[in-house]
């Protein structure tokens, strides 16, 4: 597993299961030979998806981004259909750290897709139950009530097995919210009306957690946005302000889908590289 230390806070990115998603909505209208040269792509036109959640301790607390595809959640078509190369092992991830699912407090839901929020729940006999009973559960609200009411287009990825059994632990909010000092969420919406960025400061140092956004490394132009948003202008304009602020003061950015970087930062322009951590789990998919 791959740790990051960002002063007081340690981030860890968990085993959550890994998709392989068709390279054409993962770039929307941005063509082909553009964005291969960038993040690799297979011979089915599928890129390499991690869904991985980061396992953030600070100041004696257990807070987790997201909480992965979940396990035995999938059906045989869906595994097939979302290229499915593995799928969660939140639990062993966390037995390695001595930490067990009860010692989890909060879990930062960026949005509540099946790929972000399938590890919310997990199969106790043939009965689902919260992985994590005693976290708090933070998402905006614009986001719980599309999840509970989906509409004809959103129903194909927000499923009641995924929030009904957690229900009481989910606390709801607006524009923002400061989980912990330092740590924040921030109502974003784009790739769905409900979704959030997490954003990190530290002794002047801010890290940003784009979430679905600039899921990869390589959506990084405010332009290369997915044919999965719901709302693709509203994901232009918000990435293209979080940018220009991002850029000119030096954030850093941290990943749940890249399956080559976990942290990366660029220079003003946004060219080059200044610092980076790569994954250290290989992808199945390589460049050629």
């Amino acid at each position: 597993m791959d740790t990051l230390k960002f002063h007081d806070m340690t981030l860890t990115w968990l085993d959550g299961g890994v998709t392989s998603l068709d390279g054409g909505a993962m770039f929307g209208v941005v063509p082909k030979p553009l964005w291969s040269k960038k993040y690799p792509v297979n011979d089915k036109n599928q890129i390499e998806c991690a869904c991985e959640p980061i396992l953030i301790q600070y100041e004696g607390k257990n807070y987790l981004i997201d909480s992965g595809v979940g396990f035995n959640k999938l059906t045989e078509k869906q595994l097939r259909n979302f290229g499915v190369t593995e799928e969660s092992s939140i639990l062993q991830s966390l037995e390695k750290l001595n930490l067990s699912a009860e010692d989890i407090d909060f879990i930062l839901m960026t949005h509540l897709h099946f790929d972000h929020a399938g590890g919310l729940t997990r199969w106790e006999g043939d009965v689902l139950v919260p992985t994590f009973p005693n976290a708090k559960i933070y998402t905006t609200e614009i986001e719980w009530d599309e999840m509970r009411n989906p509409n004809i287009r959103s129903r194909n990825t927000y499923w009641k097995e995924n929030w009904e059994p957690v229900q009481h632990q989910v606390e709801t909010f607006n524009d923002s919210i400061v989980v912990a000092p330092g740590l924040e969420m921030i109502h974003t919406g784009g790739h769905s009306n409900g979704h959030a960025i997490i954003k990190f400061t530290q002794n002047g140092e801010t890290l940003l957690h784009m979430a679905d956004i600039m899921p990869t490394h390589a959506h990084q132009n405010p332009l290369w946005v997915l044919a999965y948003d719901d709302y693709p202008m509203t994901s232009v304009f918000a990435k293209e302000r979080l940018m220009k602020e991002a850029l000119a003061n030096g954030y850093k950015f941290i990943f749940y889908h890249d399956a080559y970087y976990r942290m990366i930062q660029w220079d003003e322009s946004g060219k080059e590289i200044v610092d980076s951590l790569k994954r250290s789990k290989e992808a199945y998919i390589q460049f050629i």
